[in-house]
């Protein structure tokens, strides 16, 4: 089964995919095709693309997102005086793979490595399987997570608008209130866009 799995895994290194495709390329029956390629979807071992073409999932991408991601945390750090954080989907969990602090004696810490449920806190609505971004293209959490503590978020997308990370703004409330997107949205909308672009930057040159 292992070997049915990687074979998949081989089968979209030369370029997107649809499950026909797939098939084609392993020689799998249809079942097990898609079966398999579901499973490792889940696991971030595929991806899908816009038009739903099977792709390299973002445990197999050579960007190190986290790192890519550091200039536009720290200035989202610096710009709203709260804790920023980015996460990545694993499975049914979002794992923390950068954290910055803020500076206040009261702030929040959400340690890398660290994975939280989908079912609570805005980065979970970002990278749930039917993501709850509001209008303005971000997401808010008031004491979901944690009692005294809000949070905004606003996803990474790829060059193909998949969503592949959550970054975050965090704080106790009696400095980020009960409406924390009215006050940080804009500033985590446009890290967001910043990680976006340098991904894609670095794709491009890959």
């Amino acid at each position: 089964m292992l070997d049915k799995a990687i074979s998949l895994v081989d089968a979209v290194e030369s370029g997107p995919l649809t499950l026909a495709g797939l098939v084609d390329a392993t020689g799998l029956s249809r079942a097990t095709a898609h079966r398999l390629a579901v499973a490792l979807e889940v696991h971030g071992l595929l991806g899908r693309d816009a038009a739903g073409r099977f792709t390299p999932g973002p445990r197999l991408t050579t960007v190190d997102l986290a790192a890519l991601a550091r200039p536009a945390l720290e200035t989202l750090r610096d710009t709203t005086g709260e804790s920023v954080q980015l996460y990545v989907r694993r499975a049914d969990r979002r794992l923390c793979v950068a954290s910055l602090e803020s500076p206040h004696g009261l702030r929040t810490i959400v340690p890398i490595g660290m994975a939280l449920s989908l079912n609570v806190g805005s980065a979970g609505k970002v990278l749930r399987d039917r993501p709850q971004i509001g209008q303005g293209g971000w997401a808010e959490s008031v004491e979901e997570r944690e009692r005294g503590v809000a949070s905004v978020s606003a996803p990474v997308r790829d060059g193909e608008g998949r969503i592949v990370a959550a970054v975050s703004v965090s704080g106790p409330i009696e400095r980020t209130t009960r409406a924390p997107g009215r006050r940080y949205a804009g500033a985590v909308l446009e890290a967001a866009a910043a990680i976006a672009a340098a991904v894609q930057r670095q794709t491009s040159s890959g």
